[in-house]
């Protein structure tokens, strides 16, 4: 049962292709419509926590460049700038509703030793004072992401979500969901609106590659649903092309496509 007026504490995945033009400049009359949206969530009593990609793509348009670099160094370089970039915007908009915003950058080495308890600590001090956190992978130090291109924002937002304790975890993309085919090239494929367990069906149907100044695809929105769906968490895939589907899921219509959790 999936009862979306019982999810207070929500952390919210944005992707590359949300927030940026294919230029890799951002889209910012869609980020307006975001963050007017994301206020509103937290002034009705939910809490925000986002989980923010676009360092890199911010980046590369900063420096005057065309294509991802391809070696490590510069999309580290990247990353540094276009982070920069990332947290003036989203200061200075959520700031226009006065609400407050707050940098976490985090790796993978630190949530998987004893030092997670001070992430931990930090997140609770800030949304009991209704700061929204937003998140994102330090890729000037954790190369990970950047060489492997494993999509990991979308893991880090599922792990995110389980030590925040998380009622729900969304994550916006550039799809409605997940559908039964490939929808591009397969002009049958339906959307599901709702996933009750994640098996090998439905991993053969999550194919797909990023767009191409993001990284992964489906299939890592796939392994999200499945880690936050073990920690109990319930996820949700949205199209962050139309921010204001977020309200249809939060009035309690069908949107997107719901991984329930095995509570």
């Amino acid at each position: 049962m999936f009862d979306i007026n019982e999810k207070k504490r929500i952390v919210i995945k944005l992707g590359t292709s949300t927030l940026t033009h294919r230029t890799g400049r951002l889209n910012i009359r869609r980020m307006e419509s975001l963050v007017k949206i994301f206020s509103d969530l937290q002034n009705s009593g939910r809490e925000i926590i986002l989980v923010s990609s676009g360092a890199v793509g911010l980046g590369m348009s900063k420096l005057g460049l065309v294509e991802k670099p391809k070696d490590t160094p510069m999309k580290q370089a990247c990353a540094a700038v276009g982070q920069c970039e990332l947290m003036y915007m989203y200061d200075k908009l959520f700031g226009e509703y006065n609400l407050t915003v707050a940098q976490i950058l985090l790796t993978k080495y630190i949530l998987e030793s004893p030092r997670k308890n001070n992430v931990e600590n930090a997140f609770e001090k800030l949304l009991e004072k209704r700061v929204i956190p937003v998140v994102n992978e330090n890729d000037t130090v954790a190369i990970d992401e950047l060489e492997l291109e494993l999509g990991e924002n979308d893991t880090l937002a599922a792990h995110v979500g389980i030590f925040c304790k998380a009622d729900l975890l969304i994550i916006l993309s550039d799809i409605d969901g997940l559908y039964t085919g490939n929808p591009n090239s397969d002009p049958n494929a339906e959307l599901i609106p709702v996933v009750t367990e994640i098996n090998e069906e439905t991993r053969s149907i999550a194919g797909g590659a990023g767009s191409s100044l993001g990284s992964g695809g489906m299939i890592t929105k796939i392994n999200a649903a499945e880690i936050a769906n073990n920690a109990g968490i319930d996820m949700v895939i949205l199209n962050g092309k139309n921010p204001k589907v977020l309200y249809d899921l939060f009035d309690g219509k069908s949107a997107g496509t719901v991984f329930l959790s095995k509570k």
